[in-house]
């Protein structure tokens, strides 16, 4: 038991599981077509006999993620470190809220049921999951969720991200890329993502360097990638999607790269997208 589980009442005087709020995941393995790991509850569990997400109650000192990966290792056998996590989704009734995690599996792995919570555990075509009987709260939210099942590639045009602000770039641009590239790691997550149904994107990120930035480092959660040219040409070749379940989003205001950005496939948004997700997450 931990200091989450339990009953709260939210301001519409709704009952909910949870003290400090719940969390779900939202688990899916694309082939060729996304296939969607659901759970059967068990007779002795709200709504038995129903399918829909691993999740419950989160505890104080969670946040959704954490939560919603530790209810789902303890209600099946699912390894959360092979879960790479996409998106986060709210419900809010006022005083308490329900987190939908979205995430994927490089693998359809085997999940059983850990717990007397779960009676089954099963991949599901995403076809196929109307045809369930499904837990109320989960089949609403599917109709809307189900298009959350991809995945953000985000392609930093860094030149012209450190062009866009000046606090002093031109006088060294390594060290100024460098500066970006970890204000760009210190970001939980993403919002007002083009296109988006869920609120907050945790992208794959890949930003882009040329000239005198050359060479700067890799750090985790961004990958540097150093042009052998021209920086918009390795950031054009890099705007198209690379599988099904993927879209790529380049952050630049060059027009002639974001229409060769946008011929190729990709979502494009100006630098301020990216430097106010910066102040959002490291206020001066």
């Amino acid at each position: 038991m931990g200091d989450g589980d339990g009953w709260a009442d939210c301001d519409s005087g709704h009952r909910h599981w949870g003290r400090h709020g719940a969390a779900g995941l939202l688990l899916y393995h694309m082939d060729s077509e996304p296939y969607v790991l659901l759970q059967k509850r068990s007779r002795v569990s709200i709504g038995g006999g129903t399918w829909g997400l691993l999740g419950g109650a989160r505890h104080s000192h969670e946040n959704p993620v954490e939560a919603a990966l530790r209810e789902a290792s303890e209600e099946s056998t699912l390894d959360p470190s092979i879960v790479r996590v996409h998106w986060l989704d709210g419900e809010h009734h006022g005083g308490w809220s329900y987190e939908t995690v979205i995430g994927s599996v490089p693998e359809r792995v085997d999940v059983r049921p850990q717990s007397f919570e779960t009676a089954k555990v099963a991949w599901v075509p995403a076809s196929e999951v109307d045809h369930k009987k499904l837990f109320p709260p989960f089949a609403e939210s599917w109709k809307r969720l189900r298009r959350s099942m991809y995945r953000v590639v985000l392609v930093v045009d860094t030149a012209n991200v450190m062009g866009s602000r000046a606090d002093g770039w031109w006088r060294d641009r390594r060290g100024a890329a460098e500066r970006l590239r970890d204000e760009i790691a210190s970001v939980y997550g993403f919002t007002g993502v083009p296109g988006a149904v869920a609120d907050i994107c945790f992208p794959e990120i890949i930003m882009v360097v040329e000239g005198a930035a050359r060479g700067v480092a890799s750090t985790e959660g961004v990958e540097v990638v150093s042009a052998p040219g021209l920086g918009d040409d390795t950031i054009a070749e890099l705007a198209a999607p690379q599988a099904p379940d993927e879209r790529r989003l380049v952050v630049t205001a060059d027009r002639e790269l974001r229409a060769r950005c946008e011929a190729a496939g990709a979502m494009v948004v100006g630098p301020r997208w990216l430097l106010d997700a910066i102040r959002r997450s490291c206020p001066a």
